[in-house]
């Protein structure tokens, strides 16, 4: 695991950082858009620093070397998704074993392998159990 969200090869939160530095919004992510509650275009519905918060708060949980809980105001971004807290944390822990693939609801992972012209979802079970 790495020791910083900037060290985490091959993730969004590290394109995102390397993005930031440049001003840029990183090619193929979704921005983020804000308050869900809104009539906003397509993308996150939650601000960047909630997300950068949300990393934080997991990697002090999940790191031997750190301590930490996430907090109440990091906690509407789940709530906002739809995420249980007990959920989060299960699926950051073991995302390898839980998903072989895209990640999301049901119908947007099957719509995203529809138009890769795959015939099946992979995991299908785990994205109707831990995105309810």
């Amino acid at each position: 695991m790495a020791k910083t969200p900037e060290q985490s090869d091959f993730t969004s939160i590290q394109r995102r950082i390397k993005a930031a530095i440049y001003g840029k919004q990183p090619a193929r992510l979704l921005p983020f858009v804000g308050n869900e509650q809104q009539a906003l275009p397509k993308g996150l519905r939650f601000a960047a620093n909630d997300y950068l918060a949300l990393v934080d708060d997991t990697g002090r949980i999940i790191r031997d070397d750190k301590r930490g809980a996430i907090q109440p105001s990091t906690a509407n971004i789940l709530n906002n998704i739809n995420i249980p807290l007990d959920s989060w944390l299960k699926v950051t822990l073991e995302f390898k074993h839980l998903f072989t693939g895209p990640v999301g609801t049901l119908q947007d992972v099957s719509r995203y392998c529809q138009r890769l012209g795959m015939k099946r979802v992979a995991k299908a079970s785990s994205c109707r159990h831990w995105h309810h």
